[in-house]
């Protein structure tokens, strides 16, 4: 009997060690990487992962590639709850977190940092991450304990009600993240009143409220609270102490975009849009630029089809259909991807799809030069801003996915990053691309 326990015991002990070593940060795993042709545009795409591990890239608002622009990181299955970097040239998949994360995964631009939340005893801890580290031992094949890359730059204590919704400033020095109803409601001036919740979704009840962490001192300043529920807060990456976040609801918000600075000064709204109106997926994209899509995806009660035909239904598994939302997204006013001027304010539409959904997730190249749409077919356009030419870059990423394309400009806006399932058997489960802006369009003049 002894000896059975003392070989159960054993054996506990040694899964114990096997689980610890797979979830081990530098573990290198060897490159799925796929060069697939698109069978409709015929671009080149580069399928960095390629099996079913259920892989997503980090949200449009934030950073996809590090500081140095050879890899990167990404959210997996590959090894649970861990964050995950693939080198685009090798197609090397490097695990870059150990003991889990929550929320955003947040990429410095300047310096060869990740920064993300996880749970922590007496609240969320922010972590940093030292990247280079991480890849130089990994390559060596020398790894050394987590404690030795992975350092908890502060706590948010669990009053503050903190969520894993965290951006990390241009300057380096702070990271913004989400506060609850109670922290956000003390800061509130007296007799504010305080939204309930809007839409089908029975989402956007404030208040809630944004705080902001030193990483090196871990000091805590609270910076804005609103009567509404807070969602996708992102920095401006080219201008220091600038925030941009959303009202988020599920859907169709009131009044989606605002913009705040880091001391809690000009809270305003981004794009006052009108009631008819349908505003998601904002993205700072510049030093004075956020991307939007203004929705044209929601038929035309009583409209006759157009000489073209019926309209593309855009429903099913594609949100903002049920009627509850109002009469919001429809094309009877000017509707496609939209770019704001933070300090003119002006806002100028660049490209929309001729049916369809219209432009979805939205993004654009840091020089100015071009924006990127998706749409509900899992399409991704390309234009050119200053032209207003717009192609077909890449389809067939499957509507059963997990999830949307999202695209995404890399730093000198040569390359795109998306999701897609579709080399999924299942129909589902997402892998991470990368889709180059043509060559012939790279060649053209910057002016």
């Amino acid at each position: 009997m002894a000896s059975r326990l003392h070989a159960s015991a054993l054996l506990a002990a040694l899964l114990l060690a096997s689980v610890d070593a797979s979830a081990q940060i530098g573990k290198r795993f060897p490159s799925e990487k796929k060069i697939v042709k698109d069978p409709v545009t015929g671009t080149m795409l580069t399928f960095l992962t390629s099996q079913p591990h259920g892989d997503s890239k980090i949200y449009p608002t934030h950073p996809q590639w590090t500081a140095d622009g050879k890899w990167v990181v990404f959210r997996s299955s590959l090894v649970r709850g861990e964050a995950m970097a693939v080198n685009e040239a090798s197609g090397d998949i490097v695990q870059v977190s150990e003991g889990g994360y929550q929320g955003m995964l947040n990429l410095a631009r300047k310096s060869m940092q990740l920064y993300f939340m996880r749970s922590g005893a007496s609240g969320l801890q922010v972590v940093e991450v030292d990247l280079a580290r991480v890849f130089a031992d990994s390559g060596a094949g020398k790894m050394k304990t987590a404690s030795s890359y992975q350092r908890v730059a502060g706590t948010v204590p669990a009053g503050l009600e903190g969520g894993g919704d965290m951006a990390l400033d241009a300057d380096e020095e702070w990271v913004y993240f989400r506060v609850g109803k109670n922290e956000a409601a003390r800061h509130l001036p007296a007799g504010t009143k305080i939204e309930p919740n809007f839409g089908p979704r029975n989402m956007g009840a404030g208040p809630t409220g944004i705080a902001r962490m030193n990483v090196h001192s871990g000091e805590i300043r609270h910076v804005v609270s609103v009567p509404f529920q807070i969602g996708h807060i992102q920095a401006n990456l080219y201008n220091p102490g600038e925030i941009v976040f959303c009202w988020e609801t599920g859907g169709k918000s009131p009044q989606r975009t605002w913009t705040v600075k880091a001391d809690g000064s000009g809270l305003r709204k981004l794009y006052p849009e009108a009631s008819y109106e349908w505003v998601t997926h904002e993205a700072v994209i510049g030093k004075d630029e956020v991307a939007m899509a203004i929705m044209g995806h929601r038929q035309i009660a009583g409209a006759a089809a157009s000489v073209d035909g019926p309209a593309t239904d855009v429903g099913g598994a594609n949100p903002g259909q049920d009627q509850a939302w109002g009469d919001a997204g429809t094309r009877e006013k000017p509707t496609g991807l939209a770019i704001v001027n933070l300090r003119t304010r002006q806002m100028q539409i660049v490209g929309q799809t001729p049916s369809g959904s219209g432009l979805w997730h939205v993004h654009g190249s840091s020089d100015g030069r071009w924006a990127v749409g998706d749409d509900f077919s899992r399409s991704v356009y390309l234009i050119d801003r200053r032209t207003r030419e717009m192609m077909l870059l890449t389809t067939g990423h499957k509507t059963t996915a997990a999830d949307h394309t999202h695209p995404t400009f890399n730093a000198d806006g040569t390359r795109i990053e998306i999701q897609s399932a579709m080399l999924s058997a299942d129909g589902r489960s997402m892998n991470i691309v990368v889709v180059p802006v043509p060559e012939d369009w790279l060649k053209r003049p910057k002016q």
